[in-house]
């Protein structure tokens, strides 16, 4: 059975919301820095995580979507897990930013698990 589904924008989506979210902070956090603790890669896994949402997203077949979106989960736990958790160590990062990142993270954590799952599921309805 054929489920009619209706067309959402790549910017409607809440784990690209999110991902842009937290780009904007990190951006915020990594201009503001001194010239010696700019970290590169934080900004490009940061920017990374969308940019393969937005890719997955426009892919037809689901396990090409998949592979970016597993792409976008790690782009994530590299920028939260690692680079942000060395910023704090290093008392580089306000505490405020820490947990507003931290928080965000956390909620796109779950729902882009939650939407790697949905398109393994919607495979079943496109058959």
């Amino acid at each position: 059975m054929k489920i009619k589904k209706k067309y959402i924008h790549l910017k409607d989506l809440e784990v690209y919301k999110l991902s842009r979210e937290l780009s904007k902070i990190g951006w915020e956090i990594y201009k503001n820095m001194d010239w010696r603790t700019k970290k590169v890669e934080l900004i490009t896994s940061l920017d990374s995580i969308g940019a393969n949402i937005a890719e997955g997203y426009s892919r037809y077949h689901y396990l090409d979507q998949i592979k970016f979106y597993y792409n976008a989960r790690g782009s994530l736990s590299e920028s939260c897990s690692h680079w942000l958790e060395l910023l704090k160590e290093r008392e580089l990062i306000k505490e405020e930013d820490f947990k507003k990142m931290k928080s965000i993270s956390e909620k796109l954590s779950l729902k882009l698990n939650n939407f790697i799952s949905s398109t393994y599921k919607a495979r079943k309805y496109q058959q």
